[in-house]
């Protein structure tokens, strides 16, 4: 749970401070990098379990 706070504040301030001296938002559209994280995460997920299906 930390991790996500963390992780929220720091791209919160982030947000704040490219807004401030007027710089566009470091970041993709929004549901095209949402599903762009789910994928990375699912891939990982995927490796892990083939990984542990080829190893058994």
């Amino acid at each position: 749970m930390k991790e996500i706070i963390l992780s929220l504040l720091a791209g919160l301030l982030v947000g704040v401070i490219f807004k401030l001296i007027k710089l566009p938002i470091p970041a993709p559209p929004v549901l095209s990098g949402v599903l762009g994280i789910v994928g990375i995460y699912i891939g990982g997920l995927l490796v892990d379990y083939i990984a542990k299906f080829l190893s058994s």
